[in-house]
């Protein structure tokens, strides 16, 4: 029989135990890349979104975003161009004008598109192009299309919504696409490295 100190260790290290556990839990339920937490679960509006991959985009030298990449719980293969509710959640390591945002995004259509598919897209493009807000590190922005709209947000506020399925699919072929930005970047997000 313990005596009542030896209860009361024996009690301070089973709540040490529980409170372990509980971290763990809460470790377990999120991942980190570069100091940047993403969960591995979302709900937004009844959809539950399951975390495929995440990962850091590197430019030249510098360290320029953490990224995670989702789609539906329960859709397991990778469908980053398809008309699976998807979401891809980009938080920025340096500030980043609006205008470059538009630049970029334009050239890198221009470039991974058929002329075709880039004139179907041309004027949705247009319209993005005016929403893009500056960043600051810290600042994240989600791409995200829930089987109807897609959407992009800025730290929780959305700066542009459009119903394209094509735009969606175009717009997450930047990162996920056969000819990605990163193609590390685009296997990290899609769980594949």
């Amino acid at each position: 029989m313990l005596s009542v100190h030896g209860q009361h260790l024996a009690l301070g290290a089973l709540l040490s135990v529980g409170t372990f556990l509980s971290a763990s839990n809460v470790l377990a339920d999120s991942v980190t890349e570069r100091g940047e937490r993403f969960e591995r679960v979302v709900e937004i509006d009844g959809q539950r979104y399951a975390l495929m991959g995440s990962g850091v985009f590197r430019y030249m030298i510098w360290t320029a975003y953490a990224g995670a990449y989702y789609q539906l719980e329960g859709e397991t293969e990778p469908q980053p161009l398809s008309d699976v509710p998807r979401r891809l959640e980009l938080a920025y390591f340096h500030d980043i004008e609006a205008a470059d945002f538009a630049e970029a995004t334009e050239k890198t259509l221009k470039e991974s598109l058929t002329l075709y598919e880039f004139n179907q897209i041309e004027q949705d493009l247009e319209r993005l192009n005016q929403r893009y807000r500056d960043v600051t590190p810290g600042d994240r922005y989600l791409l995200s299309w829930d089987g109807e709209w897609l959407r992009l947000a800025l730290n929780g506020d959305v700066v542009f919504e459009d119903d394209s399925a094509e735009f969606a699919s175009a717009m997450f072929g930047i990162w996920l696409g056969e000819r990605p930005l990163s193609d590390a970047f685009r296997d990290a997000l899609l769980g594949q490295s």
